[in-house]
């Protein structure tokens, strides 16, 4: 492949990643790039072909052992001619060393298998109307994150994601197009949920609760927000109150992918997941 060159990606070439993302029916956000570059600007990588862009990946880095793998794409006229294998070689090779995860679609799960990534669990996202009536448990208020000092809603974060994501957290919380909510029980966060715009339904994520009477209510009070719009989640099937829970709520099945790791799935409160924050950067 003598003029094929893989570089990082730039900032016009994430919204054009996300353009590719949002044709394979993955719905990113609108807003998505300001966050994923706060996590790891050298994470993202481009495959050329005679200076166009043929391919992308995502490979970033959090902590010193922790990685996130995405965004993985060719072209769908330039698929099968090796530029999406030399984007994935160089990628996992910046992963070289960590426990790596990814959210792989159904198709693309056996190729992660051949490359030593395991099924830890499912996520089916949930989407429809949202009620918008539901109030949070007694005890329980409902915050806007901007509100808060920052460290209580990092600290959160960290029973459910394997590595500290600061500057990521911030970016993804203040974003443009964005609302998002904290559970307070007697000070104390017991539910975290941001909501995005997005190309269709607006997706909420992360969803973190103690009960899923917070989880429901945090729920109804972001889809409030914009009342006629639909919502989405990626829902984990590992916590199945999740999953009774976007079935009571009414939303519908609509797409697949299964988290996969590397190694042993790392420890997290997987009975206060009820949704995914990202596909992209997990």
């Amino acid at each position: 492949m003598p003029n094929f060159e893989i570089t990082t990606a730039s900032a016009d070439d994430l919204r054009m990643m996300a353009d590719w993302a949002h044709a394979e029916g993955w719905n990113p956000g609108l807003t998505d790039g300001q966050a994923f570059f706060a996590a790891d600007p050298c994470g993202f990588l481009t495959g050329r072909l005679d200076g166009t862009p043929v391919s992308c990946i995502s490979v970033v880095r959090y902590g010193s052992g922790f990685g996130f793998l995405g965004f993985y794409l060719t072209r769908p006229e330039l698929r099968g001619q090796g530029y999406g294998s030399r984007l994935w070689a160089a990628g996992t090779e910046r992963l070289a060393g960590r426990l790596t995860g990814l959210d792989g679609v159904v198709e693309q799960q056996p190729n992660y298998r051949k490359s030593g990534f395991r099924p830890a669990w499912t996520n089916i996202r949930h989407e429809g109307l949202a009620p918008l009536d539901v109030a949070p448990p007694p005890g329980v208020t409902l915050v806007d994150v901007r509100t808060l000092p920052f460290g209580l809603v990092t600290a959160y974060d960290r029973r459910f994601f394997p590595a500290e994501r600061d500057g990521f957290l911030a970016a993804w919380t203040t974003a443009p197009g964005r609302t998002a909510l904290v559970a307070l029980y007697e000070g104390e966060v017991r539910g975290l949920g941001v909501l995005r715009a997005c190309r269709t339904s607006s997706r909420i994520g992360p969803l973190y609760a103690e009960t899923p009477e917070i989880a429901e209510a945090l729920v109804s009070a972001l889809a409030a927000s914009d009342p006629a719009a639909p919502v989405a989640v990626d829902v984990p099937d590992a916590n199945p109150a999740a999953v009774r829970l976007a079935e009571r709520l009414g939303l519908t099945p609509s797409f697949e992918t299964a988290r996969m790791y590397t190694g042993p799935a790392p420890e997290a409160d997987l009975a206060g997941l009820y949704g995914i924050t990202s596909l992209e950067l997990g």
